[in-house]
């Protein structure tokens, strides 16, 4: 290489060190600004998780706190003032309504489902619950064909509580006399893949004592 050509190639490397170092000083603070920002949002996260983690243990803390009073009526009092929200709060309403049970205060414990009821924005698995709950605790003062109307909404395919629904509806229709009804209803559930041996035991119990023949294991 001549020494014509070794000056043009400082010069031209000289220039482009020049060209970058310009770009630098006007660009620069951009990808500064996105390690800055990537930085700052991972920051952000993990004192988001962490934050979450606390609140969601503290909630817990809370119930299991409330649970831990010396009487149902006391249970229910301390659930009602525990302070939580979102899924936590309907889990708490559940629960309070069970104490409420307990307590023997019957007219508490449907206020704190029917509160369930209200809330249409909630997923249907809470409020499917809380209508089988409630149909169940006012089965005495509530007309049999009135609470089979209520359980209509439980009754469809896919439905979570459908089979517990079904034997309901199945001892409305025996307290309405309609005993071959409830007789078919619960060979029906007998048969259920979705019913557990529990409530296997119970219809075969009641078929039985409906004057039917349990079906064959």
């Amino acid at each position: 290489m001549s020494e014509t050509d070794s000056f043009i190639e400082e010069v031209s490397e000289a220039v482009r060190r020049d060209k970058l170092f310009r770009l630098f000083k006007k660009w620069g603070w951009i990808p500064l600004l996105i390690v800055l920002g990537l930085v700052a949002g991972t920051a952000w996260n993990e004192y988001a998780k962490s934050r979450d983690t606390a609140a969601a243990q503290a909630r817990g803390d809370a119930i299991l706190a409330a649970l831990e009073a010396d009487d149902p009526a006391a249970r229910q009092a301390a659930l009602g003032a525990a302070e939580v929200d979102g899924d936590a709060r309907v889990v708490v309403q559940l629960l309070a309504a069970n104490q409420a049970v307990e307590a023997g205060d019957t007219s508490a414990a449907v206020a704190a489902l029917d509160a369930i009821l209200a809330e249409t924005s909630l997923p249907s698995l809470y409020r499917d619950l809380a209508l089988l709950k409630k149909v169940i605790l006012t089965s005495g003062d509530t007309d049999p064909g009135a609470r089979i109307d209520m359980l209509q909404p439980l009754l469809v395919a896919g439905a979570a509580y459908r089979v517990l629904a079904e034997e309901q509806v199945a001892l409305a229709e025996i307290e309405m006399g309609d005993t071959d009804a409830a007789i078919a209803r619960l060979r029906a559930l007998s048969e259920d893949t979705q019913a557990t041996a529990g409530l296997r035991r119970r219809v075969t119990q009641l078929i039985v004592a409906l004057g039917g023949e349990a079906e064959p294991a």
